[in-house]
């Protein structure tokens, strides 16, 4: 059993698939820093993906150091720290961008696209199950 949920979608790389699982597994706190991550051979077994892709998904994750190989004791979720409010969001500037693109294809404003945003926050952060409202601005700690 994974530490993490993979949900593919049709017409989607299992690759990113399984890279934005994993990353969002550890942003959220889901996979905390020194918890084990699953071996290539567990990840592809488990995935049903070849090992060559399982094998990439880990290298991408040490790259963007979210995980580390720690001698003796395997693959394990990187102690990150607090990154500055730049570095995480430049965690989103591919997605973002596509989902501009895609609102703008669509015939979605700004005003649209930002509601969306922020109802989407709210149902899956904020636990109310619907709108969320804030105040201010966001702050360094915000995720």
């Amino acid at each position: 059993m994974l530490p993490f949920h993979v949900e593919f979608r049709p017409g989607e790389s299992p690759y990113r698939e399984i890279v934005y699982a994993a990353t969002r597994a550890v942003v959220s706190g889901e996979l905390l820093p020194g918890a084990p991550f699953p071996s290539v051979r567990t990840l592809s077994e488990a995935l049903k993906v070849n090992p060559n892709t399982a094998h990439k998904v880990v290298a991408e994750l040490r790259e963007s150091g979210l995980l580390v190989v720690q001698p003796g004791v395997g693959t394990v979720v990187a102690d990150w720290g607090p990154a500055t409010s730049a570095e995480r969001r430049a965690l989103l500037d591919d997605d973002l961008e596509r989902l501009l693109v895609e609102a703008r294809r669509i015939g979605l404003g700004e005003r649209d696209v930002h509601t969306a945003v922020t109802d989407t926050w709210g149902r899956l952060f904020d636990g109310a199950g619907g709108p969320s409202v804030t105040s201010g601005a966001p702050t360094g700690t915000d995720r």
